[in-house]
């Protein structure tokens, strides 16, 4: 799961890009978990600054908006995501104080410490959760909090199809208190953390990509690498519903000390 190369999963990053501007959110995820996880942060005025980093086209940074005051950037690097991502906000009537812009994650574009809140739903493993955490701490003001979902083990031993298969897509998958103890080493009070739901996966992550499936092969009927890319999906679904009770999605926030 690195786009160092302009890949993920060995995929062409914008291919899964296009395919994804087709779905509310682009990993697993809900609008009750959102509101779950900002829940635990306080402190956020109208005049807060939030930043949502590798936003995609923005499912829950509206979901944000429509429950804080602040200002919220959203940051991504495809420009088709973020000009859906404007596109929503102008509708919802949010532009005046959600804006989404074209950037990197691994270099934003951010004054240090003048951030109230960072949020990121399954899109720090593009540079790996530690180095995310670490680097972006900078941009929070003391205080400032920093909430992710993380794909993370349930259990310290699992079967080697599974472990295999993580192994060779995102090596730093790592246990629960593994994850809290790096935030809490980056500088980070650990707030809380919680496992997502399965229907986070289920109805809000998979069943959207049905679809999704369905429009990209009418417009490219022919094209090999999206038919793998589907063949990968279906073998990423079918791993989960064999091996969710071994690993998920986790909720982490911090309040930077």
């Amino acid at each position: 799961m690195n786009n160092d190369n302009n890949t993920i999963y060995g995929f062409d990053v914008n291919l899964i890009c296009e395919f994804f501007l087709n779905t509310k959110r682009q990993g697993p995820g809900s609008p009750d978990v959102t509101l779950k996880a900002l829940s635990f942060i306080d402190n956020l005025s109208d005049t807060a600054q939030i930043a949502d980093i590798g936003c995609g086209t923005g499912g829950q940074t509206m979901v944000l908006a429509q429950n804080v005051s602040g200002t919220i950037i959203g940051l991504d690097f495809f420009s088709g995501c973020i000009d859906k991502f404007n596109l929503d906000a102008l509708k919802l009537n949010l532009q005046n104080r959600v804006k989404g812009i074209v950037g990197s994650m691994d270099n934003l574009p951010f004054e240090k410490e003048s951030l109230d809140l960072i949020w990121s739903e399954g899109a720090i493993y593009n540079i790996g959760f530690e180095r995310g955490i670490n680097e972006w701490r900078d941009y929070l003001k003391p205080d400032g909090y920093i909430a992710v979902s993380e794909s993370s083990w349930f259990t310290e031993e699992r079967p080697a199809e599974i472990h295999d298969f993580w192994m060779q897509e995102y090596q730093e998958i790592d246990t629960i208190p593994v994850k809290v103890a790096q935030m809490q080493r980056a500088g980070y009070l650990p707030v809380a953390s919680f496992v997502l739901p399965e229907k986070c996966w289920t109805e809000h992550y998979y069943q959207p990509l049905i679809e999704a499936r369905k429009l990209m092969l009418e417009k490219y009927p022919h094209n090999e690498t999206v038919k793998k890319l589907i063949e990968f999906q279906h073998l990423e679904e079918a791993l989960y519903n064999k091996y969710k009770s071994f690993y998920g999605y986790v909720f982490y926030i911090g309040k930077k000390i």
